[in-house]
């Protein structure tokens, strides 16, 4: 629990009455975002006015303030929390004029509709006491670590969502498997990352609020204090854009690389490219009302569009962020990226040979982007208990590891809560996140148990259309004019057959021999008189991920079964004699 988020949230106990539970974040959240800007602000507010009142043009001045203060935003109001309370009439109109001579990039405070929500507050009478709350509260970096700050928002979202009864993992994703993916994500790169200097880009279509950014540049700061890492995100929760936004303005990003909006249909960051990608987009989210401009997109892009591959289900929008941040790395050409993506399980199989998902699943692995994929153990986040999946892709893979997807599994390494947060249950410790590097880094030498290493063509299958003859009354085959055999559309099947069927490692190249060996050895010998449709033939990719896992546990003795049997029919008599007496 975040103590500086659970004293804040104490102090919305004054809204009770006015304000219902679950409106109590609509004050805490910007009134917490103004609190810490304004700690931040503070020791350089007499040099910005007085810059201000010498620059009239805001170009010029933020560049003055740039120089003066090292930071990219500002505020000219002579307004702050050290004064608000001296004039007790004019506090409303302060307040605004405080928010109001904030520089262009902080618009944080118009997706909370702030303004409106301090003259309700006036009108309440609640004001004072709110501003003189969190007036108390030192919120300065050099008190409250960045890490804390993220903390503290968490909780208070969490609180707001409970009270709402919303779920709070559309809003953020725990912190342990955040650690997990940047771990992953910076694996194989940490080499370079070490080189004085460095600068590279980050990217989320999915940010929320900040969570997953932040972390990776603590991972990355921490391997290089040196490094420079360029965050950039888009998010279309107003709420959760204005935290993100805030928080990364706090620690000196540039305003403009948070975009507001819907990546899906609107990509704020249209023609640009990042060193690394991460995103846990929503689960099982129908996108049926973007879904025309999604096609549209699709049809006049070309092949090169982000959504060329193919087209998910529209009860699932999952497998779009997917060829999204795919679209969005760096090419190889240029120094290559990295993506990792957390999904639940239906984007590894769903879909038949051909259809969208399996069109894109094909793309990625015939185009080598899939490095690894890690299961993650259930019960790991706040709104769902569900089996989850980090996909790493990487469009500049080392040598060993061309050609080729590790799986891993990850669901046994887990530390169970002292207390529940929803459905969450467990963490990810930094002990059980070692063990799951360990495997990564051992790849092929990893305990096979636990880790499987596949050519990218052990994904690939053929669905094969099997006919049979339609018979007469005599039981004839009935024929066509060329003499035929007409198939009878009853007894038509399918088989799935793999590309490396018999030890084939030729993959799509060897079609026709592997399906006819297999045709011959498989299908024949129970229905001579079948043959393929060949026309009919399609090529389908799928990453059973548990098959690979599946582990053989033979069935009890069935004295042991029959011995279970006659107690519990034992206590049953028993209860109906009690029932009868």
């Amino acid at each position: 629990m975040s103590a500086l988020g659970s004293f804040i949230w104490s102090i919305a106990d004054q809204l009770r009455g006015p304000y219902r539970p679950n409106q109590y974040g609509t004050v805490v959240l910007p009134f917490t975002i103004l609190r810490r800007l304004d700690c931040i602000l503070e020791p350089d507010q007499a040099t910005v006015r007085e810059l201000a009142a010498k620059f009239e043009n805001p170009n010029r001045l933020k560049v003055e303030v740039k120089k003066a203060t090292g930071r990219t935003f500002y505020n000219t109001s002579n307004y702050s929390f050290a004064n608000l309370l001296a004039d007790a009439d004019g506090l409303a109109d302060n307040l605004a004029d405080y928010i109001d001579r904030f520089s262009g990039d902080v618009d944080v405070f118009e997706y909370f509709d702030f303004k409106k929500e301090i003259l309700a507050l006036e009108k309440a009478g609640l004001l004072r006491e709110i501003v003189k709350s969190f007036g108390k509260v030192d919120l300065h970096p050099d008190v409250v670590s960045n890490s804390d700050m993220g903390d503290a928002f968490e909780y208070i979202i969490r609180k707001f969502n409970e009270a709402a009864n919303e779920t709070s993992g559309d809003h953020y994703t725990p912190r342990d498997a955040i650690r997990l993916l940047v771990d992953l994500l910076f694996a194989e790169k940490d080499v370079d990352l070490t080189e004085g200097g460095i600068i590279r880009s980050l990217y989320d279509p999915t940010a929320g609020t900040g969570g997953m950014l932040s972390l990776a540049e603590e991972h990355l700061l921490a391997e290089n204090p040196g490094a420079k890492l360029g965050l950039y995100g888009q998010e279309y929760n107003p709420q959760s854009y204005a935290i993100c936004k805030s928080d990364l303005l706090a620690k000196g990003h540039y305003a403009t690389n948070i975009a507001f909006g819907n990546t899906l249909t609107d990509d704020a960051f249209k023609g640009r490219q990042f060193d690394y990608c991460m995103s846990n987009p929503p689960y099982g989210v129908d996108w049926k009302q973007y879904a025309k401009a999604v096609k549209e997109e699709r049809d006049s892009a070309g092949p090169y569009g982000r959504f060329a591959p193919g087209l998910p289900a529209t009860s699932d929008g999952q497998m779009l962020f997917l060829l999204h941040l795919a679209h969005k790395m760096r090419a190889p050409e240029d120094g290559g990226g990295r993506v990792g993506i957390v999904m639940n399980g239906s984007p590894l199989f769903n879909g038949g040979a051909e259809s969208g998902p399996s069109n894109i699943r094909r793309w990625l692995l015939e185009n080598d982007l899939v490095e690894a994929i890690v299961a993650l153990p259930t019960n790991m986040f706040f709104n769902t208990g569900i089996a989850t999946y980090i996909w790493i892709l990487d469009n500049t893979k080392h040598a060993d590891r061309q050609g080729k997807v590790q799986l891993i599994d990850g669901t046994s390494f887990w530390t169970k809560m002292r207390k529940n947060l929803g459905a969450k249950g467990r963490e990810i410790s930094d002990a059980d996140r070692a063990e799951v590097l360990r495997l990564y880094d051992d790849f092929e030498d990893a305990d096979p148990e636990l880790s499987k290493v596949l050519r990218n063509d052990e994904f690939g299958y053929w669905t094969v259309t099997v006919e049979r003859p339609l018979l007469d009354e005599g039981g004839n085959p009935v024929v066509n004019r060329k003499g035929e055999p007409k198939s009878d559309s009853k007894k038509r099947d399918t088989e799935n057959v793999p590309f490396t069927y018999g030890g084939s490692t030729a993959g799509a190249a060897a079609e026709r021999e592997v399906i006819q060996a297999y045709f011959d050895a498989e299908v024949k010998p129970h229905v001579p008189d079948a043959w393929i449709d060949w026309a009919k033939t399609k090529t389908g990719y799928e990453i059973p991920f548990t098959r690979h896992f599946y582990k053989y546990v033979p069935p009890r003795p069935l004295a042991e079964i029959d011995a279970d049997l006659e107690k519990q029919v034992a206590k049953i008599l028993d209860l109906l004699r009690e029932v009868e007496g």
